[in-house]
Parts: structure tokens; sequence; C-alpha cells
């Protein structure tokens, strides 16, 4: 009897978990197949053309720089404060106090970034509303999400590694390089993976640092407009199917831009990780 019970439990609970994956798929693919078919009308090559002044060029430019700028200030320091952390200390009181500072980071709503890059970067330092700005205001939002999902995966290397490489006479560092960075290059992966979506989807800090000019910039010091902004102006001003069309093309051109983002992330660091264990 115990065993039939048994079995029944675990049946519903198999069956309640395949229930939620299969509402999770079907979420997403309602979600992409909704802004591809509202998104088919205006979806042509016409869009990614310079002379086209309903293209987005400029706006895909811009975005590229920011997320790039962001993601290489923000990515070294998120990388060793993480490596600092699980590696060159204990438990400390200095420690605990770090690790709540980065969860205080982790829940400052977006706007408040915003805000406090405006005033430091665009108008202390003179930046002005620019990409490089804007980056520096992001590289600081996205900086918890880099550490704590680069500690969890170093957390997640047994300790007999570490203990077996150091016991045959390789220092610290050479561990850290040789063994604990191969085998949580991963989660790093899946750390720059989750900043980028962060840094694509927000609108509150881009619209105050860098800007809303529709302008290919020509340097990090030129103001310009995101993707994110872009598609909230033409949501913002629609009137008609048409405006309403091109602000699901550019979703559409969003979603694509972050999907090769992070396959370009995966083989990068897929041929970084085959050369460290090498």
């Amino acid at each position: 009897m115990k065993h039939k019970s048994r079995s029944f439990k675990e049946a519903a609970l198999y069956g309640l978990m395949a229930f939620s994956v299969v509402l999770v798929l079907g979420v997403l693919v309602f979600i992409l197949g909704y802004i591809v078919v509202c998104a088919s009308g205006e979806m042509s090559l016409s869009l990614l053309s310079p002379a086209n002044p309903r293209g987005i060029i400029p706006m895909l430019v811009t975005t590229l720089y920011v997320v790039l700028l962001s993601l290489a200030m923000a990515l070294p320091v998120g990388l060793l404060t993480a490596l600092f952390l699980n590696e060159y200390t204990g438990n400390s009181g200095l420690v605990r106090a770090l690790r709540l500072a980065i969860e205080t980071l982790a829940g400052i709503p977006s706007i408040l970034y915003g805000l406090f890059g405006l005033l430091l970067f665009c108008r202390f330092l003179q930046f002005g509303q620019s990409i490089l700005a804007g980056a520096c205001t992001l590289s600081i939002m996205i900086l918890p999400v880099i550490i704590r999902t680069t500690e969890e995966s170093l957390k997640a290397i047994p300790p007999s590694f570490r203990e077996a490489s150091l016991a045959l006479g390789a220092t610290r560092f050479q561990t850290i390089r040789y063994v604990v960075l191969p085998q949580a290059l991963p989660g790093i992966v899946t750390a720059i993976i989750l900043a980028i979506g962060r840094v694509v989807g927000e609108s509150a800090p881009v619209l105050l640092t860098v800007g809303i000019t529709r302008n290919i910039p020509a340097s990090v010091f030129d103001s310009g407009r995101t993707l994110t902004i872009h598609l909230y102006y033409l949501t913002k001003e629609a009137v008609n199917p048409e405006d309403f069309g091109l602000a699901f093309a550019t979703a559409m051109v969003l979603i694509i831009l972050v999907v090769l983002i992070n396959t370009a992330t995966k083989v990068v660091s897929h041929y970084l990780n085959r050369s460290m264990t090498v």
C-alpha cells in the first residue's frame, strides 16, 4: 500500500513538473510567434539600409556599442571580485558586508541608476548624454549579476580539485588559471548572457544617460538611441497599423541580436575552454 502511494506521489510530481515545463515553453513560443506574425509585414532588408529613414541601423549600432562597452567595463571587475570573495577570503565581517552591498546593488531600481549616472557621469564628469556615460552606468548595474553568478559557479567546483592542484606544487594563481577558471567557465558564460539581457532590456538608465538622438555614433562620446528606446518611442507614437508593425519588427531585430550575441559568447567560451585545458 505504501509503495503504491509513493508511486502515485512520484507520478503526480513528475506530471506537475512536465506541465510546468510545457507551460513555460508554450508561453515562450506564443510570445515569439506573436512577435514574428506582427512583424512579418515590416521585416525586410530595407530596415538595415542606411538610406531608409525608417531604418534601424543607427539604433542597432548604438545598442552594440552600449552592450560591448558595458561588458568590457563590468566583466573584469565582476570576475576578479567573485574570485577574491571565493578564493582568497573566508567568512569575515568584511566579506559579509561586501556581499550585503552586492545584494543591495542588485535590488536598486534601474531608474535610480539612471539618475545616478545622469548626475555623476553626464554632469559631474561632463561626459554628457553619451554612449560612454550610459555604459558606465549600466556596467555598475550589471556588476551584481556577474559577481553572484560567477561566485555560484566557483562554489560548485569541488574543493578536492584545488587541493590536488596545490598538493602537486602549483601556486594559487596557477590553480585558479588552469583548474578553477576552466571548470567555472560555463557559469561565467551564463553571467555574461544574463548581463547582456539586462543591458539590452533596460530603458530608464539608457534614456537618461545615452539619450534619444537618432544617429550613427562616431565615437563613445556621442549620444544615441538604443533599440529599446526606439521601440518605446515607436509604440508611444504609433497611430496606425504600420507604426505597430515597425515596432514589432524592431522587437524581432532585438531578439535576433540577443541570440547572436549569446551564440558568439558561447563559441568564444568553448574556444577558451579548449585552450585552457590543452
